[in-house]
């Protein structure tokens, strides 16, 4: 039996019953089938939608259901949006080309407002002779008797079944009403697990953007922005040291070949598979590209002492993130600070990897709001985080800055031999 709270008031309109049945199906007076047929069909109806996450699939499934369940000639699921209209119109038993023929889908005029209105079931045995009709448009389909209920979820309407022309007989039967009254508390529960499961493959879809985006601007950004960078004296450098210039513009080339070769890996998603090199060798060979490619003449002092026992307890996922946060703060150095000297170092401290990474530059202050398109400190935040890290950054304009960062490091499992 329904909840008392969800089922709303009879009432009679011009000796036509409008109302929601109350009864549970084994005291229905007047079935025009069996009981065990009935529970048959409503069990079959439930489960063609129970596993459905595609919300238009559901939909279509929904209404499907409803019209196979009662044997009507004709069935629709008005959707409604906030504001009480109907957004989204699904038929069932009407061919595509009748749909073209009829137009635009109802706006919720005449019987199909007032359930929208009334939010309660109505059974009308001829549509023509109830005062609240409203008409067919050009090309529609002749119907007569209508059952027409609302389907809930979380205690709201979120749209109305309109079934019409039960097959073999002129009118629905109490029955019928009960039966899909209880399917429509099944389909309202679809609709919703449907709708969640569009919107967190929405929110999957964002993340993964952002995640490309991520790696595109610590990675293959960075490298074309160190390029462009060696190049911008190049022209003063053809007068001055043809040589140092020619050689340039070849290392140039080769850093672009390079990320051809890293944007092609990038797109077909298999990506270099850093973790199985040292960490300390990847490091060291990230400084020596960056310096390389930048042309800044800029010391830097590599601290790899601990790098060993990092590369055993730090998970993979950790070491690409711990890799990608060295070269932003690394190309951020190089290409903003204007120090002379930077260093970067690797301890093991506390069961944490700690990577830090200073320059005596120019600094600045991180409090200071950055402009749209500046992802580089919250790129560096994002990838400590997204493996259980921290991350610190401390700067001060004139005295340079440090950024430190701690990662996670897994406990080594004693060998019990």
């Amino acid at each position: 039996m329904l909840p008392s709270a969800l089922r709303p008031p009879t009432a009679t309109l011009f000796g036509v019953t409008d109302q929601t049945v109350s009864r549970p199906l084994s005291e229905t007076a007047g079935a025009d089938f069996s009981v065990v047929a009935a529970i048959d069909a409503l069990d079959a109806a439930t489960r063609a939608i129970a596993g459905e996450l595609d919300l238009d699939r559901v939909l279509q499934l929904i209404v499907d259901s409803a019209r196979g369940l009662v044997q009507a000639r004709y069935a629709a699921l008005g959707i409604m949006d906030a504001s009480g209209r109907i957004e989204r119109f699904i038929t069932s038993g009407i061919s595509a080309e009748a749909r073209a023929r009829i137009g635009s889908p109802p706006r919720g005029h005449g019987l199909l407002g007032l359930i929208i209105r009334d939010a309660r079931s109505y059974r009308i045995p001829d549509i023509s002779k109830h005062p609240d009709a409203y008409g067919f448009p050009p090309g529609h389909p002749p119907m007569h008797s209508l059952l027409g209920l609302p389907v809930r979820a979380g205690g709201q309407t979120i749209g109305n079944f309109y079934l019409t022309d039960k097959e073999g007989v002129d009118e629905f039967s109490e029955q019928d009403q009960r039966l899909v009254e209880m399917f429509a508390l099944h389909a309202g529960i679809a609709i919703q697990n449907a709708r969640l499961h569009a919107r967190v493959q929405r929110l999957a879809v964002l993340d993964e953007r952002l995640r490309i985006g991520r790696d595109l601007h610590d990675g293959i950004i960075q490298g074309i922005y160190a390029v462009a960078l060696s190049l911008e004296d190049v022209p003063d450098l053809m007068e001055e040291d043809a040589a140092e210039a020619s050689q340039r513009v070849d290392r140039a080339i080769d850093r672009l070949n390079t990320t051809i070769g890293e944007i092609r890996t990038f797109i077909i998603g298999l990506g270099a598979d850093t973790v199985q090199i040292a960490i300390g060798a990847r490091l060291a060979g990230l400084a020596d590209e960056l310096l390389l490619s930048s042309g800044a003449r800029m010391a830097l002092d590599l601290d790899l002492a601990d790098v060993g026992e990092v590369d055993e307890r730090l998970s993979p996922e950790g070491a690409t993130q711990l890799l990608q946060i060295a070269r932003e703060a690394l190309s951020n150095a190089i290409r903003h600070s204007g120090a002379p000297r930077a260093r970067l170092s690797l301890r093991a401290q506390d069961d944490h990897a700690v990577l830090s990474v200073e320059d005596n530059g120019c600094g600045f202050d991180p409090a200071a709001p950055r402009g749209a398109g500046h992802l580089g400190l919250a790129n560096l935040h994002d990838r400590a985080a997204s493996v259980g890290g921290t991350l610190e950054i401390s700067s001060h304009v004139g005295a340079g800055t440090r950024i430190i960062v701690r990662l996670p490091l897994s406990n080594l499992e004693m060998d019990p031999q």
